[in-house]
């Protein structure tokens, strides 16, 4: 396997989320507690006494909320000490939000795209869906992949905490495969897009194909969210990407989406009617 290398847009955190996989109501929870502020809420929104309170859920799940909304965009960091409305957020659950109790299948293939795509804090699903090239593989490989990645680049990382990022991963999509499944892994917002499943203890296989519960504007967002990040790490300003760099190169939505040549070509000549 070919060792790891990160756009410069993306940090490689392997923590944050508390071993909790993300669930359906907590990317909203996130941003009603920021928009009752106003413009800007204060970091203690996340984190003083009355936060347990506030989510509804335990401290650790208050942190993971907290993870999952920055890692999508729900919210953002305002300078050092507060939180304020993402852009993805406001365009889901702000006035006239477009989905505000995340229960479209588009909303789900979008938060796919932002942690494994995007994934600008979440290296480890850039890592699953992009540097895992065979169809069926183990949760080891991936924890190889990512310490040879921090070997290499210097960077202090406890097997023990790569491990459970790992875990987590795998869990957001592979979550009924798991026999020891508990409360606290119970609704995973992305299974239901069937990209991953558990086929044997700590084996897992991709569901590459059509993906016919894909809408092509969710592909077509996607891909200008690639196109610019192309621009940024080759420095050029391209009028046109090869079909090639759509469908197989690193980060690319086909790459992603796990979508088949002819699924891509298919939707390439449809992307005119979504965009």
């Amino acid at each position: 396997m070919t060792l790891i290398r990160f756009p410069v847009d993306i940090e490689p955190v392997f923590s944050g989320h508390e071993t909790f996989p993300l669930r359906q109501l907590w990317l909203r929870k996130a941003y009603d507690q920021i928009e009752n502020y106003g413009a800007r809420a204060p970091k203690e929104v996340f984190t003083d006494d009355d936060s347990i309170r506030r989510f509804g859920v335990g401290k650790n799940m208050v942190s993971s909320i907290r993870h999952w909304a920055l890692a999508c965009d729900v919210i953002c960091k305002d300078g050092k000490d507060g939180f304020a409305r993402g852009e993805i957020g406001s365009v889901l659950f702000g006035k006239n939000g477009c989905d505000p109790y995340l229960e479209r299948e588009a909303t789900i293939w979008l938060v796919h795209w932002l942690l494994a795509g995007r994934a600008a804090r979440s290296a480890t699903w850039y890592v699953v869906f992009n540097f895992i090239q065979s169809q069926s593989f183990r949760s080891d490989d991936v924890i190889s992949l990512i310490e040879e990645y921090a070997l290499a680049n210097k960077a202090i990382r406890s097997t023990t905490t790569i491990t459970r990022d790992v875990e987590v991963c795998l869990r957001s999509y592979a979550a009924v495969g798991l026999k020891t499944a508990t409360e606290d892994s119970a609704e995973p917002l992305l299974t239901d897009l069937g990209l991953i499943s558990c086929v044997a203890k700590n084996t897992y296989q991709f569901h590459r194909g059509p993906q016919y519960s894909l809408p092509d504007q969710i592909f077509a967002f996607a891909l200008i969210d690639f196109w610019m990040r192309w621009e940024k790490v080759t420095l050029t300003t391209q009028a046109t990407l090869s079909f090639n760099t759509i469908a197989h190169e690193y980060g690319s939505p086909g790459r992603v989406f796990k979508l088949d040549e002819d699924s891509v070509a298919e939707r390439l000549s449809r992307i005119s009617e979504a965009t």
